[in-house]
């Protein structure tokens, strides 16, 4: 069984654009999933059928092996939690700690049931002591963790985030990434959309590439470092793929994904040429 399952899905919004074209796509239980396109690939359209908020106009869409249906949609928005991109979508109540009990209340949970799930999700996300804030109050980064609180608060198998380091400073950013690895080693099948490839480059054991509705290209983090799959999404290489791109004659067998590869490449070339010299 699958995370996600779809079989030729498809979707057209009623200007007659074409947000998915006739894609199939399985996602396995506990992976980390980073999808990357170019704005109008219909990553945000392909996320919104992963929970409901959009229902399959042709083809089928399956979590964890339960169809995705009208009658079906209640059941797989408890299994599959949605985080959008902008938190003041989805933080709205008068304190922190009102917002993240909304869903859990919504499931007819008792009050004590209530109260141990949201401190879990809150301490989860190193938000407790915020319990009493008004959301208007925090930072955009915090904000961004409530939301992702008030998603934990519903006991999800699967967690999508829509562009989840959007506007964020770079300590927001390291902030969530812990948290989406934490997340992972409690068992979430982790699910987002993303620009920023230097983050799919070194979070991510899964790599979609979307462009036009379809997708293009599945792999690793290694598909990152192709040049050619990189060129068909509109997209660019990591980072430090890019400066081991300008070296002349370093001899590499590909260029590297992330930091720590790149220290293993340069290491080796040190040895390499320290031999060498004997």
């Amino acid at each position: 069984m699958h995370a996600i399952d779809i079989q030729d899905l498809a979707y057209e919004y009623p200007d007659s654009t074409k947000a998915i074209d006739e894609l199939s796509l399985q996602i396995p239980i506990g992976s980390k999933v980073a999808i990357l396109g170019p704005n109008g690939a219909g990553k945000s359209t392909l996320l919104h059928h992963f929970n409901g908020l959009k229902l399959p106009q042709k083809g089928s869409v399956s979590v964890m092996g339960l169809p995705l249906t009208k009658k079906s949609v209640k059941t797989i928005r408890q299994k599959v939690g949605l985080v959008f991109q902008d938190p003041d979508d989805q933080v709205f109540s008068g304190t922190v700690w009102e917002d993240v009990q909304f869903g859990p209340r919504n499931l007819g949970l008792t009050e004590e049931e209530v109260k141990e799930v949201c401190e879990v999700a809150l301490g989860s996300v190193g938000m407790l002591e915020f319990k009493a804030k008004a959301p208007y109050h925090l930072s955009y980064g915090q904000k961004k963790r409530v939301a992702i609180a008030g998603i934990l608060a519903m006991k999800p198998d699967v967690v999508i985030l829509d562009e989840p380091m959007a506007y964020l400073d770079p300590k927001g950013q390291d902030e969530v990434a812990g948290l989406l690895q934490g997340l992972n080693f409690m068992g979430k099948t982790i699910i987002l959309s993303t620009h920023d490839v230097d983050f799919a480059a070194s979070w991510a054991d899964i790599i979609i590439l979307m462009k036009d509705g379809k997708v293009l290209m599945t792999g690793g983090p290694e598909l990152l470092v192709d040049e050619e799959s990189i060129r068909k999404a509109n997209l660019h290489l990591p980072r430090i793929a890019r400066l081991f791109r300008m070296i002349p004659n370093f001899e590499m067998d590909r260029l590297p994904i992330n930091e720590q590869e790149a220290v293993r490449l340069l290491y080796s070339a040190m040895q390499s040429r320290e031999n060498a010299n004997y």
